[in-house]
């Protein structure tokens, strides 16, 4: 297993045609399941950057390799279903493409090698034994690593932006797991730059809109969007609603940026 304490949460692909569409795997071929927790169409250019990095290895989809999908749709409760119906495809390989999703593949397989990117402690998530000697099937990347360093400088940046900024929203996704990192560093974090935190949960896209609201009648001077497969997939939405709340936030994907949001610090997706 490979460490890295500086990177954004590394994504795993997803393909552009849905999978009725797509060609029956050939016996002796090797199957490989993808675990995506976005949609199809939120993960395109992953998968094409995934497509073209096999080909240079020389596996080509549809010639000597093949790839199945299953995508969450930025809803991290249908993964365990999904990662059970990969199962049964009896795959080669999984590649799970979030924290909730290598929990959820490690729960219906330990067989099938599980490649992971997770954002969490793989040893307090309970998929590998250790860092340095996982055991099991799953192997991958802890791209936090453990580091407050990503959250602190992306306060410190937002702070550049906003010099006055001393109040500031968290943004999570109530019942997400990767939420637990960001609590628990981002308090002392922000402490270190003069400013409080207040925390505000969402959990339906119905509450996006309360959130925001919420925060600009609490005062907030500034947003903390944490990284979550539910934000990302209404990436539009939150950035729309950030700007008619007057409200400057960073995010953690260039993606928010793209569309948008007002500034972002981490690695690409699809180039990770």
């Amino acid at each position: 297993m490979k460490r890295r304490e500086f990177i954004a949460l590394l994504g795993g692909a997803a393909a552009a045609v849905p999978l009725g569409a797509r060609a029956q795997p050939a016996p002796g071929r090797p199957l490989v399941g993808v675990l995506v927790p976005l949609s199809a169409a939120a993960w395109g250019r992953n998968f094409e950057t995934l497509r073209t990095a096999l080909r240079e290895l020389g596996h080509v989809e549809g010639r000597n390799i093949w790839l199945e999908f299953r995508y969450a749709d930025g809803a991290p409760a249908r993964l365990p279903a999904l990662a059970a119906e990969l199962v049964a495809r009896k795959p080669d390989l999984i590649i799970a493409a979030s924290a909730p999703g290598t929990v959820a593949a490690h729960g219906a397989t330990r067989t099938i090698p599980i490649v992971m990117a997770t954002v969490l402690d793989p040893v307090v998530l309970g998929v590998v034994k250790s860092i340095a000697r996982p055991g099991g099937n799953v192997t991958g990347i802890w791209v936090f690593g453990g580091n407050d360093a990503l959250v602190g400088k992306r306060i410190a940046l937002l702070k550049e932006v906003v010099p006055a900024l001393s109040r500031m929203g968290i943004l999570v996704y109530r019942g997400d797991a990767t939420d637990a990192v960001v609590l628990r560093l981002l308090p002392a974090a922000a402490r270190a730059l003069g400013v409080t935190t207040k925390v505000f949960e969402v959990r339906t896209p119905t509450e996006l809109d309360a959130a925001f609201a919420q925060a600009a009648r609490d005062g907030m001077q500034g947003l903390f969007i944490n990284q979550t497969p539910f934000f990302l997939t209404r990436r539009v939405e939150i950035a729309a609603l950030a700007a008619s709340a007057r409200l400057p936030a960073i995010y953690g994907y260039r993606e928010f940026a793209e569309v948008g949001g007002l500034m972002s610090y981490g690695s690409s997706l699809s180039a990770a």
